[in-house]
């Protein structure tokens, strides 16, 4: 498939009834996501079963209500990318969420479904009234100008806070935005 037969995508939210449909896409994703160097926490080679595993309980958070996630859809390749939104549960951090694992599938890149999803995602927090957003990226990574374009703010920087599959350091980037400031 090339890139210009990429239709118009269409986001949205799983519940726990209808997650389990996607779960060969989104396996497919975290997996094509890992192997093209993304830093979400896991190395290569990632097994089919180490993925599932991994959905299977973000789908369990998806149920018990402590994680939203959602899904881009292309009406010709399918499912395309998928983002989550950890809703913090303490009494002291209500308002606070952190954006995890945002993945765009490599035949969808480069075509507004990052932007499209985290759009979505602050929309529904705003809605939610989760007022502070979090989350964290590897220095250097494409998804840096992505977050900054969308007005998250830099927090700090932590040096060798993971290694890539090179077994070398790599430093993370510390984001924060305030919704509705």
């Amino acid at each position: 498939m090339s890139l210009e037969q990429i239709n118009q995508i269409s986001i949205e939210l799983l519940t726990s009834s209808s997650s389990l449909e996607y779960l060969p896409a989104l396996v497919e994703i975290l997996q094509d996501g890992i192997n093209s160097g993304a830093s979400i926490g896991y190395l290569p080679p990632f097994p089919d079963s180490d993925a599932r595993a991994y959905w299977a309980g973000v789908l369990e958070k998806v149920t018990n209500g402590s994680v939203l996630l959602w899904v881009a859809r292309d009406a010709v390749l399918g499912v395309v990318g998928t983002v989550q939104l950890e809703l913090m549960s303490k009494t002291n951090a209500l308002h606070r969420a952190e954006v995890c694992k945002l993945l765009v599938h490599q035949k969808a890149r480069r075509r507004g479904v990052a932007r499209a999803l985290m759009l979505e995602l602050m929309r529904a927090a705003e809605e939610i009234n989760r007022t502070t957003l979090v989350l964290d990226t590897r220095e250097g990574d494409p998804s840096n100008g992505l977050y900054q374009s969308l007005g998250f703010q830099i927090s700090g920087l932590i040096p060798a806070y993971v290694t890539n599959e090179r077994g070398e350091f790599q430093a993370t980037v510390i984001y924060f935005k305030l919704l509705n400031a």
